[in-house]
């Protein structure tokens, strides 16, 4: 393997940790690999920029000296240069994509089934994976099934049923990558009137007890070459933050999550670790985890709750692997390899051999 292509950006509100995770991979890939960097505008555009850029070039969108370009998701498609004055394009060659797309249509399964569609080899969460992990009602639902310790969350709606539990709330949006759009309110009446004033919750929100008592907690997996779990992390909420561990909190020391404060590794008793990295496990495997998640959970001394599911973490969770040490380009390595060697999908029309085509006669008497 020689071309590797880092994807960041994207139509999302995590647009510019995105970039910061992106440009991070791209340098540590390009000791040994030959490294393409391939924007996602806010506005959905596609561009290749110098992987060498620093942060400060994307302030006003797309850097100067972007190469535009043109993704054609299907048979033989892929990323390929607009057409200059000729009238020609030019396919660039990608022997794997590492996503670092976090949040919006880079993380919950559409940037995803598109490469499936283009057939490009692609580091992260497959499809389903990615959809399970942004739906917060749906991944709650599979937590709780598969019997983990869960907070009640049930779908918020300006008329819907009363929740069986009391206030006061914590309201997320019910398709969101982190902390944004989160808002706790102290009775339902509030609740229900964010619907209409917060952007975030247009596409539906969740509702769940809001428990001041129980601190956060996170543990990062990687798949590949083994199921592998990181040391727990406590975050550190900055002094003067609000009620939770919000987006500021994680992401203003301009490093994305690398750069936020921590407890690492976290000092919790050594059952509530042992029980906290059966959980993670348990999840890994019931999410279908691939490449490298996030964990989080909510606890105190005496036990845990699974929260959610990060499935493409900021700055690709590389700060949590202290115990034991896996140095960045090695996370990057293994990432690369699990690609080629676990492939996100392999469609299939076994079984359409025609015969409900050739019985089914006229379309217009079956409409009648």
């Amino acid at each position: 393997m020689s071309t590797v292509a880092v994807i960041m950006g994207g139509p999302s509100p995590e647009h510019d940790v995105s970039v910061l995770t992106g440009l991070q991979a791209a340098r540590a890939l390009a000791g040994g690999w030959t490294v393409r960097a391939l924007y996602w505008s806010k506005t959905g555009e596609w561009f290749e920029v110098d992987p060498g850029l620093e942060a400060e070039a994307f302030l006003d969108g797309v850097p100067r000296a972007a190469t535009p370009l043109r993704f054609e998701a299907g048979p033989g498609g892929g990323f390929s240069t607009v057409g200059g004055r000729m009238g020609r394009s030019r396919g660039i060659e990608i022997e794997v994509a590492v996503v670092c797309c976090h949040g919006g249509p880079g993380e919950n399964g559409t940037l995803q089934a598109a490469l499936d569609l283009a057939d490009l080899r692609y580091t992260g969460p497959h499809a389903p994976g990615a959809a399970l992990g942004m739906d917060k009602l749906a991944f709650g639902a599979v937590a709780a099934a598969a019997g983990l310790a869960t907070l009640p969350r049930v779908l918020l709606t300006p008329d819907g049923a009363d929740p069986t539990f009391g206030g006061p709330y914590i309201v997320k949006p019910r398709y969101g990558g982190s902390s944004i759009g989160i808002d706790v309110v102290a009775d339902l009446a509030t609740a229900r009137a964010r619907l209409a004033v917060n952007p975030h919750f247009r596409s539906g929100a969740v509702l769940e007890p809001y428990r001041p008592d129980l601190a956060d907690l996170q543990i990062a997996v990687r798949t590949w070459p083994s199921l592998q779990l990181s040391a727990v992390e406590r975050p550190l909420r900055s002094p003067g933050s609000g009620d939770i561990l919000d987006y500021r909190d994680k992401y203003v020391a301009g490093e994305g999550m690398a750069g936020a404060p921590r407890e690492l590794p976290a000092r919790i008793p050594d059952g509530l670790e042992r029980d906290l990295r059966a959980a993670a496990a348990s999840v890994a495997t019931i999410a279908d985890v691939r490449g490298i998640a996030r964990i989080d959970f909510l606890a105190d001394d005496e036990g845990f709750f699974v929260n959610e599911i990060n499935t493409i973490p900021g700055s690709l969770a590389r700060y949590l692997w202290v115990d034991p040490v896996v140095p960045f380009a090695k996370l990057l390595a293994d990432l690369l390899a699990e690609a080629e060697a676990r492939p996100t999908h392999a469609y299939t029309a076994a079984g359409a051999d025609a015969s409900v085509l050739r019985s089914a006669g006229s379309i217009a008497g079956k409409l009648g």
